[in-house]
């Protein structure tokens, strides 16, 4: 049996819209799961992995490979207090 593929299409007017986050590393005041559901809600895509689409990457404690590879290609990198502003004040974070 195959399903048929959905589209999703984000809300209007999202705050997030169009911005791709990826969340490495362990985070002390969020379950990364609920972290990734807050971003979804706000419009924001979440991939598991950095390329040269994403646009921020979340490094929380003990962050790897993916924090160097988002260094190489010019991924802005934003800490777990960045992820806080952005969640309670629902905007992006402010340009650099």
């Amino acid at each position: 049996m195959t399903w048929p593929k959905i589209d999703v299409v984000q809300a209007a007017g999202a705050p997030l819209a169009d911005l791709t986050f990826v969340i490495t590393g362990t985070l002390s005041g969020l379950q990364r799961e609920a972290a990734e559901d807050a971003l979804r809600a706000l419009g924001a895509k979440v991939s598991g992995s950095v390329s040269k689409k994403t646009t921020f990457l979340v490094v929380g404690a003990d962050a790897g490979s993916k924090l160097a590879k988002a260094q190489s290609l010019g991924v802005r990198i934003l800490d777990e207090a960045a992820l806080q502003k952005i969640l309670e004040t629902r905007l992006p974070p402010d340009p650099v």
